[in-house]
Formats: structure tokens, C-alpha cells, sequence
């Protein structure tokens, strides 16, 4: 006997995910490009600011229930599918592998793609929610 996949509860689509990455970009991004640019003197493809980034975006959901600090602006925040909280391993899958490898490796077709899925799919999950069992709510925890 087959047992269906649950269904993600208010899923959340490209806008309300758009404007939290937006906020993440000013309130985080800035500053830590604006940090790393004192640090180092440049301004080119720093190492600092994406590795600093690169944990943000790992770190804080893991820590804060799913939320980093735009996406709780919003109202919004990253769930698994299966109910339990997002740990360092679901994080990682998403991040790392989903959104960097996958859309990396794809030149960014994949994302293109992840924004038609996000923006069609009745539970709204991108590729990188999909190789997570991710995906982005607007329920509390």
C-alpha cells in the first residue's frame, strides 16, 4: 500500500520569496560586502562576503526554525515536508547542493526553471526544495 507524499501547508510563491531575498541582500549582503570590501580592499568576487554568505544562509534557518531574518520579515520560512524541523543536513542539500551545484552546474537554467516551478506548481517547491523536501510556508512553527 502506497502512502501519498503530504502536502505542503501554505506554500508560498515567488513573490513573498523574492521580497524576503531581497530584504536578506540589503540587510545582510550589503554589509558584509561593504565589511569584506574594508577588510580585503576589494571589490571583486570576495571569498569573505560568499563564505559569509554562504553560512548565513545555512546557519540561521537551522537556528531560528527555518527563518532568516528577511524571510521572517515577510512572514515566511523554510519547512520540511515531512514536518520535522530543518536541520544542518536538510540545509545543506539545499543550499549547497540545490541552489549552488545544481544551478551552477546548469549555468543557471536550473533556477530559471526553479522560478517557473515556484511560480505553476500548486506547492510552489523549487529544485532546490525538491532535492531538500524542502519547502518555503507561511505557517508559524
Amino acid at each position: 500500500m502506497e502512502h501519498a507524499a503530504p502536502v505542503p501547508s501554505n506554500p508560498v510563491g515567488f513573490w513573498r520569496r523574492l521580497g524576503a531575498s531581497l530584504l536578506d541582500g540589503l540587510i545582510i549582503g550589503v554589509p558584509l560586502a561593504i565589511i569584506s570590501f574594508w577588510i580585503t580592499g576589494s571589490a571583486e568576487d570576495n571569498l569573505v562576503t560568499n563564505l559569509l554568505t554562504t553560512l548565513y544562509n545555512l546557519l540561521v534557518p537551522v537556528f531560528w526554525s527555518g527563518y532568516t531574518i528577511g524571510k521572517r520579515i515577510v512572514g515566511v520560512r523554510i519547512a520540511r515536508v515531512d514536518g520535522e524541523p530543518v536541520g544542518i543536513g536538510t540545509m545543506l542539500l539545499r543550499v549547497l547542493v540545490g541552489m549552488m551545484l545544481v544551478y551552477g552546474l546548469t549555468f543557471g537554467l536550473a533556477a530559471i526553471a526553479s522560478l517557473v516551478m515556484v511560480c505553476v506548481r500548486k506547492d510552489k517547491r523549487a529544485i532546490h526544495d525538491l532535492i531538500a523536501g524542502t519547502y518555503v510556508t507561511s505557517d508559524r512553527p
